[in-house]
C-alpha cells in the first residue's frame, strides 16, 4: 500500500516533469553559459569618401555563407592603416537572455590594407583577399548563426563577420537565413547594391530595379541602408536589425532548431528532408527557381511551411560562380518578378506599407488563447513591406487577418491597393502553409541584446506582444502535432 508521503512525492514528480523544458539539442546548448560581449561596443565608418556605410579601418568577409562542422571557412580581412586584431567568434541564441555564447578566440593576426575591387560585369564588386585565418569548424559546434566579431587591439574598432554553420540531423524546425536578400542590399564599397545602376549616388536610394546588375558575396557587408540604420549591425547584414528576435525567441522556448542559407535550400534540398517545418523569417525577397521547386515539393511531402515574412519570394535572382576563387553560387543577379509566388506561399508578394494586423477569424484555432475578437488588432506588426492578394484556387486558405494599410507604396499593380492580408492553408499531407504577410512578425516575439526596434522614417514597431507569441507558438505547436514526418 502506497502511503500519503509517497503519493505527494510521486505528484510532485509528476508535475515537475510536465513543467520541465523540453529535451533537445538546442535546449542543451543554451544551458551553457552566455556572454554579451559579443555586441560590437565601438565602429568607425568612413565618411571621407563613397556612401559613408562601410568601415575600411576594419572589415572583412568570409569565404562561404554555410558550412558543417569538419568543414573549413576562412575570414578575409582588411584594415587601414595595417593594423594586429583579433577575432572573437560567437553563436547567436538565448542563452539565458545574453543572446550568444563565446566560442573561440583567434589571434592577435595581422592585417594590412587590401583593394576595393574594380567593377566587373555587370558592375559586381568581388574581392580578392588575401585571408587572415581558416578555421575548421569544430565537430561539436551545433547548428546556428554565427558572428565573428573582429576587434582592433591598437584603438577602439570593431566590425562582424557573419556566417551560418548547418547540421545534418534531423530536427523539428529549420530556420532558413534569407542571406541572398541581404547581399541584394548590400552597398559596399560605395554604391553597389543591386539597386544601384550607376544614375544616383544618394546613401539611402534603392530606386532601380530592373537586370543587369550583379552582386557578389566576395565582399564585406556595408551597414544596412534601407529603412532601418543601425550602427551596431555593421558586417551582419540584416540578421540583428530582422531575424535575430525570432532566433532568439525560438531557442527561448525551447524549440528544436537548425539554420541554414537561403543558398543551401538551392543546391542541397536534401537539408528540407531533415525538417518538419520550414521557416522563411522577416525580409526574404530573392530566391532562385530552384528553391521555390524544392519548397513546394517539400511541402507536397508534409512539410509545413511558415512564412512570418514579408516581401518574400518576389524577385527571380540567376546565380555565377565567382570570378576570383571559381566557387558557385557566389554572385547573382535579379531576372524579373516571381508570377506564382501566390501559388506556394498563398498569397502575392508587395512592397512597402505599415499599418495593424487586424483578426477576421478570431475562431480560428491559431488565435487560441489569445482573447482576440473578430476585428481586434496588434498595432504596429505589418511594415515595412507586405504580403496581400489571397489566392483563389488553394483547397481550405483562409484569410485569418487583413486591414487597409496607410501609407503604403502607391505602385499600380505592385501594391495590393494597400491591403494586407494573412493566411492559412492546409498541406496534401496534413501540415499546414502559414504566412504572416510582414516583414516585422519576429518584432513582436520579444526584446533581446544589441537589438533596435524596427523603424523607417514614417512608421516603427511597438515590440514584444503576448499575442504574437501565443499565436506563433500554437502555429507551431500544431504543426509539430500534426506533422507526417517522424
Amino acid at each position: 500500500m502506497v502511503g500519503r508521503r509517497t503519493l505527494l512525492k510521486l505528484a510532485g514528480t509528476a508535475t515537475a516533469a510536465a513543467q520541465a523544458p523540453p529535451r533537445n539539442k538546442t535546449v542543451e546548448e543554451n544551458r551553457k553559459p552566455g556572454a554579451v560581449g559579443w555586441q560590437l561596443a565601438h565602429y568607425r565608418f568612413d565618411t571621407g569618401s563613397g556612401s559613408g556605410l562601410r568601415s575600411p579601418m576594419l572589415e572583412g568577409y568570409a569565404s562561404d555563407t554555410s558550412v558543417y562542422p569538419g568543414e573549413a571557412i576562412q575570414f578575409l580581412v582588411s584594415a587601414n592603416p595595417p593594423r594586429q586584431f583579433t577575432i572573437d567568434v560567437y553563436r547567436t541564441g538565448y542563452y539565458g537572455g545574453k543572446g550568444g555564447r563565446h566560442m573561440r578566440r583567434m589571434g592577435p593576426l595581422a592585417a594590412e590594407p587590401q583593394p576595393a575591387p574594380r567593377m566587373g560585369m555587370e558592375r559586381v564588386r568581388e574581392c580578392a583577399w588575401k585571408p587572415a585565418v581558416t578555421l575548421t569548424i569544430p565537430n561539436d559546434w551545433p547548428s546556428g548563426v554565427y558572428l565573428a566579431k573582429l576587434s582592433a587591439l591598437d584603438e577602439p574598432v570593431e566590425s562582424y563577420i557573419i556566417f551560418i554553420v548547418k547540421e545534418k540531423r534531423p530536427a523539428d524546425l529549420l530556420f532558413q537565413c534569407s542571406d541572398l536578400t541581404w547581399q541584394a542590399y548590400n552597398k559596399w564599397p560605395g554604391w553597389d547594391s543591386l539597386y544601384d545602376d550607376g544614375t544616383s549616388y544618394q546613401r539611402n536610394s534603392f530606386a532601380y530595379t530592373g537586370p543587369n546588375v550583379r552582386v557578389s558575396f566576395d565582399r564585406p557587408y556595408a551597414l544596412y541602408g534601407q529603412v532601418h540604420r543601425v550602427a551596431l549591425s555593421l558586417g551582419s547584414g540584416e540578421y540583428l536589425l530582422w531575424e535575430f528576435p525570432m532566433a532568439f525567441w525560438l531557442e527561448q522556448q525551447g524549440y528544436d532548431v537548425t539554420y541554414c542559407s537561403n543558398l543551401d535550400i538551392h543546391r542541397d534540398p536534401e537539408i528540407l528532408n531533415r525538417c518538419k517545418v520550414f521557416l522563411s523569417v522577416a525580409h526574404d525577397e530573392y530566391w532562385t527557381r530552384r528553391m521555390y521547386e524544392n519548397v513546394l515539393a517539400a511541402r507536397d511531402r508534409g512539410v509545413s511551411l511558415g512564412f512570418f515574412s514579408g516581401n518574400a519570394v518576389c524577385h527571380v535572382i540567376e546565380t555565377y560562380d565567382s570570378t576570383v576563387t571559381g566557387k558557385p553560387l557566389r554572385a547573382f543577379a535579379r531576372k524579373h518578378r516571381f508570377e506564382d509566388e501566390d501559388r506556394l506561399m498563398g498569397v502575392k508578394t508587395y512592397g512597402p506599407g505599415y499599418g495593424d494586423y487586424v483578426v477576421r477569424r478570431a475562431g480560428h484555432w491559431m488565435f487560441e488563447g489569445t482573447g482576440m475578437k473578430n476585428g481586434d488588432s496588434i498595432p504596429g506588426l505589418i511594415g515595412w513591406e507586405f504580403h496581400g492578394t489571397p489566392a483563389g484556387d488553394i483547397p481550405g486558405l483562409v484569410e485569418v487577418a487583413s486591414s487597409q494599410l496607410a501609407p503604403y507604396s502607391r505602385r499600380p499593380g505592385l501594391d495590393a491597393g494597400g491591403r494586407h492580408s494573412s493566411v492559412i492553408y492546409p498541406g496534401p499531407k496534413g501540415n499546414w502553409v502559414f504566412n504572416a504577410g510582414t516583414i516585422w512578425w519576429p518584432e513582436g516575439l520579444g526584446s533581446l541584446p544589441g537589438h533596435a526596434p524596427a523603424a523607417s522614417e514614417i512608421a516603427r514597431s511597438l515590440g514584444a506582444d503576448e499575442r504574437v507569441q501565443k499565436i506563433t507558438a500554437n502555429l507551431l505547436n500544431r504543426f509539430l502535432r500534426d506533422s507526417p514526418i517522424r
